[in-house]
């Protein structure tokens, strides 16, 4: 009997130990893996004309720690319409955990409501509701539109219920949530009443907010609810409650007034042993704890100070880690970024200085190199939409499903009912990056690689005989461009070739070939690096008032002389290149071929002083030969790599007849060189003076092809008025936005100025602040001022 008794502790025991084991085995070899990151994307404005100029700043974090994450190395931004077209598409940089850059709206986009998205390539292994997505407005004066105004006579409701905990249990009294949103994906307000199938009242209901609200109910067995909504017009509407079932459990959180948070688990006709309340906060902080019935409920008290700040998830699961019920909580960060804005005084004249004063504090102390982004604006009548800020997105908005409406408002210090519509949003909105379902199947199928050195560039390589895909075939990529770069890639089983391209910037034009001395039977196509999968969220309804016709004329006036004054500098961009040398480094001979006697064919000049590289003729056909460093006064037997702005060129009697008056210098690299899976017996390389192939004619089976590689970096044109003569100059300045800056650091005491200068347009300014700290923490700084015609 003694041993009977120890047999069944040690079980179970090892039962316990098992689940618990086995538990924290699968969810950490998830989390290791599953790396996270999210971007937030500050615009100077939500509102634009064609010819305006968006500038923006990326932030990218790691999703657990909340802090910088240098991983990827190119951002890709687009803006798309309704039909999830795109009309703006680029890329940019990102280094350490930051970029930014700027683009022109082209003139033929129309007026309508669109949604401006940030990712990066690792990000597209995951849902596109990942993906930074925020509205913008777009209003072009120059292509009549006729926005609506008003309302669709019949009105369109989302409207859901989410029990607390995931079902509803036959005689159990729990918690219903639910959401009421329009076509907008804003909620709306209505009452509501929960009726029987005889009509009866159970209960009544209304929202707090954004159409969230919640109401307890008891179903009773075999009964079918109803919800009854009336909107503000008077209509009603039906829909049906998630039906009630016989057997389950229930998840409820009971208090979290103190220092711990208290759930009551229910089970109705399911099994009391081998489960636990599995608690983590992003993808951490995993906590564990025994769920010990008594009778059919059980109640189990989690220390907050386990839990992280954010949102934290809750799942009740058995030992083989199945998920029974999931629940959501907020956990407020302690300490915030509070970021101050300050000036001198709050009116200014035209053409002023204006100097503000930013602080950076986290509780009260000053955050040395915290990194913000400041956007000053003139504020006119023309509405657009509500911007996002930084904490409000990546605490809040970032990992929920569907549209969070206003996220700044949970953190609202004078919203006195905060926490508990929090709460609320929490029952609303599901988790959506994390899903026991990818950790139990422990399956890693990351297709898109983080771009950690450069940008991918991927082609897909087929037989032009038989379509079929061409698997491991050398492939050469390579743009007429300075500094001479050049890539290979491999083709893989499904005939796809990727090239790391570094720092390739501006409109290109790509070449791809195979070794044409050896195959010119492939096809090439360059695959679109964009995502080609698109959120659910829905399109904000495109509106104008029509009475803001003079505000839409004056700010289309300004912005035409603005850009028609606006250097030419900012427009192009410029490009910094930190390696200008060429991909093989440096030559082992160089040649400027005007320090020479010229010649005009090329076979001359090769004959006559260029040492390192023999030309003879074979067949009819011209050979080049370089030495063999390895074997002393022998020549290899092929060809070497021979290049034309980098382009390969394996004609080499095509080559020789070329005009060496158009080349400006010739490298010559020894010795065996290996490019990826390709090794060649030297490099040959000629440079036009323009690096633009002066008129060579590629092989025809050369593939060319248009490609836009990262964008160039722009610098925000702000004038001064300094000086008299600039100060009475007759130049108009009608900047709308008088300043934006991407990079703006705090020093060792938290502390930094904005210098800039107003311009000639009157009127109320708003300045938006959006920055991090080190350490992770986030916030947002407002301010506005005022400038006039003349003021003491």
């Amino acid at each position: 009997m003694v041993f009977l008794l120890w047999a069944m502790g040690t079980n179970t025991s090892f039962a316990q130990m098992q689940g618990e084991g086995f538990i924290k085995q699968q969810f950490m070899a998830y989390t290791d893996r599953a790396v996270q990151e999210k971007i937030y994307l500050h615009t100077d404005r939500s509102l634009y004309l064609p010819g305006e100029m968006i500038w923006f700043k990326a932030y990218v974090v790691e999703g657990r720690s909340m802090q910088k994450m240098n991983l990827s190395k190119i951002a890709y931004l687009e803006i798309f319409d309704k039909d999830n077209n795109p009309v703006v598409q680029t890329k940019f940089i990102l280094n350490g955990g930051k970029g930014n850059g700027s683009l022109i709206l082209p003139v033929s986009i129309v007026s309508g409501s669109y949604k401006l998205r940030c990712y990066t390539n690792w990000m597209k292994n995951s849902d596109p509701d990942f993906y930074y997505e925020t509205p913008l407005k777009i209003i072009n004066p120059f292509i009549a539109f006729y926005p609506s105004q008003e309302e669709d006579n019949e009105a369109e409701y989302d409207v859901q219920f989410f029990p607390e905990g995931g079902q509803l249990l036959e005689g159990i009294e729990g918690k219903v949530a639910f959401r009421a949103v329009g076509k907008d994906g804003k909620g709306i307000a209505f009452s509501g009443r929960i009726i029987n199938p005889q009509g009866e009242t159970v209960t009544e209901f209304s929202p707090a907010r954004f159409g969230i609200g919640s109401f307890k109910l008891k179903p009773e067995k075999g009964i079918l609810y109803q919800a009854v909504i009336t909107d503000q017009k008077g209509k009603v509407y039906r829909y049906a409650l998630p039906q009630t079932a016989a057997e389950g459990y229930s998840m409820q959180i009971k208090d979290t007034s103190g220092s711990r948070i208290v759930l009551d688990i229910h089970s109705k006709n399911m099994p009391l042993e081998g489960l636990w309340l599995v608690s983590h906060t992003r993808q951490q902080n995993l906590h564990l704890e025994k769920v010990v019935f008594s009778g059919s409920k059980a109640t189990v008290s989690v220390d907050k100070s386990k839990l992280g700040a954010g949102i934290s998830h809750f799942t009740l699961m058995n030992n083989n880690s199945q998920p029974f019920c999931e629940r959501l909580y907020f956990k407020y960060p302690d300490q915030n970024l509070n970021l101050i804005i300050t000036s001198g005084k709050p009116v200014f004249n035209k053409r002023d200085k204006i100097v503000l004063d930013v602080s950076a504090e986290v509780a009260g102390k000053g955050v040395q190199n915290a990194d913000m982004s400041v956007s000053v604006f003139l504020e006119d009548d023309i509405a657009g939409f509500e911007q996002t800020g930084i904490s409000g997105y990546l605490w809040l908005a970032s990992d929920l499903k569907g549209t969070v409406e206003s996220p700044e408002t949970y953190f609202d210090r004078n919203n006195h009912n905060a926490v508990q519509e929090m709460d609320q949003l929490m029952l609303t909105h599901g988790w959506r990056r994390f899903r026991w379902e990818d950790v139990q199947r422990g399956q890693f199928d990351y297709q898109h690689l983080p771009e950690f050195h450069g940008h991918f560039i991927y082609s897909r390589v087929t037989d032009k005989i038989n379509g079929k895909p061409a698997t491991d075939t050398d492939v050469f990529l390579a743009s007429p461009d300075f500094p001479v770069r050049l890539y290979m890639g491999r083709t893989n089983k499904q005939g796809i070739a990727q090239f790391e391209v570094k720092e390739f910037y501006g409109a290109k034009e790509l070449t791809l070939q195979t070794d044409l001395s050896e195959d010119s039977t492939k096809q090439f196509e360059v695959l679109n690096p964009f995502s080609q999968q698109f959120a659910t969220r829905a399109f904000i309804p495109f509106v104008f008032d029509k009475s803001k016709g003079e505000s839409l004329l004056n700010r289309s006036v300004n912005m035409q002389t603005v850009n028609a004054f606006l250097p030419k500098s900012v427009v192009a961009g410029k490009i910094t290149l930190s390696d200008t040398m060429a991909f093989f480094g440096k030559p082992d001979e160089r040649y400027f071929l005007d320090d020479y006697t010229r010649f005009p064919t090329m076979e001359e000049v090769l004959r006559e002083y260029v040492r390192g590289v023999f030309v003879r003729k074979r067949q009819k056909s011209f050979q080049l030969r370089m030495i063999d460093k390895l074997i002393p006064n022998m020549y290899y037997n092929t060809n070497p790599l021979v290049l034309l702005d980098g382009i390969p060129i394996f004609d080499m009697d095509k080559l020789m007849m070329f005009d060496a008056l158009k080349v400006k210098k010739i490298e010559l690299l020894s010795g065996r060189y290996n490019l990826g899976f390709y090794s060649s017996t030297g490099i040959v390389s000629f440079t036009t003076y323009h690096n633009d192939l002066a008129g060579y004619e590629l092989d025809p089976h050369v593939h060319v092809q248009s490609y836009e590689g990262i964008q160039p970096i722009r610098e925000f044109y702000s004038p001064k008025y300094d000086l008299p003569s600039a100060l009475n100059s007759r130049v108009p300045d009608f900047r709308n936005l008088l300043y934006w800056a991407p990079e703006v650091i705090t020093d060792k005491n938290g502390k930094t100025q904005l210098h800039f200068y107003s311009s000639d347009q009157t009127g109320k300014y708003k300045v938006i602040l959006q920055g991090m700290s080190p350490e992770g923490k986030t916030g947002s700084g407002i301010y506005s001022f005022e400038v006039k015609e003349e003021h003491l």
